[in-house]
């Protein structure tokens, strides 16, 4: 026998009109009671109806989130965080990949018939650019990751990368390094989580009282772990020295310790490494990867209460729309010389 709103009610100690509440993001909740039903949830596995519930408020129980692609790590766990918070008030999530952040593809994602099918969406744009802004009033609510489209008259969920990018900078000038390389930079961009980490970066060497080499700068287009070992390839084949080395993704970080290794470059005695975004695969490469958790379970949090408020008309139409940041922290292994 299933479970019922009555059984998730009964557990949780509140109404059955709370747990609806919750279920459907409407009405005021308190963050306490909200947790406890949200347990009741996950302990009964109570999952609604969702064409019953579909046919009596005219919404779906689905959501949408559109990443760049699922074979970064970083966006496959986050959509793995993002489907565990939506479970546990009921819904279902529909994930589209941008195939790169492909510019047609985003378009066509936020005006496309599939929109139909949910009744939100959670948006990381990569290619659409500041003349597009205004085709993100798609009539539905709407959430976006991240610092690009910065004009955006929308929710967004993004991150303090500048302090993040400086942290771990500072994190290799504490070891004593002070000819700290970079790759993954977009010198020529505007917006985006790579101009502000290295804007982190830059902030931290100068407070260090160190010096910025542009020779120890490289930039790459798309993160991937391919393009961190041909940047690192490519720096190597400069002859400029350097003992640090700050990655701006773990993708990135994991290419060019491959490199590193093949050409009998030791980490971190000869070069101490720090990546970003946490990834699963930096806790078990040799050596383990130091790197900027970017607080992901934090933001799948924040992004899918954001959402639901618009969707159960618990935040108007009329409220301004709010930026929330998610926490961070370094993570020291050993590749910095950590445990």
């Amino acid at each position: 026998m299933s479970t019922t709103l009555h059984d998730v009610a009964s557990h949780a100690g509140v109404s059955i009109k709370t747990v609806s509440n919750v279920v459907n993001g409407l009405g005021r909740v308190s963050a306490a009671t909200r947790e406890r039903v949200l347990d009741s949830i996950a302990q009964l596995d109570y999952r609604p109806n969702l064409s019953a519930r579909s046919l009596r408020s005219g919404r779906t129980g689905v959501i949408g989130l559109a990443i760049p692609e699922l074979s970064l790590a970083y966006f496959a766990q986050l959509a793995d965080a993002v489907i565990e918070e939506a479970e546990r008030r009921g819904l279902v999530v529909l994930i589209e990949q941008t195939r790169g952040g492909d510019r047609a593809r985003e378009l066509e994602l936020l005006r496309g018939p599939r929109r139909q099918l949910t009744d939100g969406l959670i948006f990381s744009p990569f290619g659409m650019t500041e003349d597009d802004t205004a085709l993100l009033d798609i009539g539905s609510p709407l959430v976006l990751l991240g610092e690009r489209l910065p004009d955006a008259n929308v929710d967004r969920v993004t991150m303090p990368n500048v302090e993040a990018g400086a942290a771990a900078t500072t994190s290799l000038l504490r070891l004593g390094r002070e000819r700290i390389a970079v790759i993954g930079a977009h010198l020529d961009a505007r917006h985006g989580s790579a101009v502000l980490r290295y804007e982190g970066f830059v902030e931290a060497l100068r407070a260090g009282g160190v010096e910025l080499h542009d020779e120890l700068v490289v930039e790459v287009d798309l993160w991937h772990r391919s393009n961190g070992a041909k940047a690192m390839r490519e720096l190597l084949s400069r002859g400029v020295a350097f003992d640090g080395l700050f990655a701006m993704n773990d993708e990135l970080a994991l290419g060019a310790l491959r490199v590193l290794q093949e050409e009998g470059i030791d980490v971190p005695a000869d070069v101490a490494l720090i990546g970003f975004d946490n990834v699963d695969e930096g806790r078990f490469s040799r050596p383990s990867l130091s790197t900027v958790d970017p607080g992901r379970a934090d933001i799948a949090r924040m992004a899918v209460d954001l959402l639901l408020e618009r969707i159960g008309g618990t935040v108007s139409d009329e409220v301004a729309p709010r930026e929330l940041r998610s926490p961070f922290c370094v993570i020291d292994r050993e590749s910095t010389g950590g445990d």
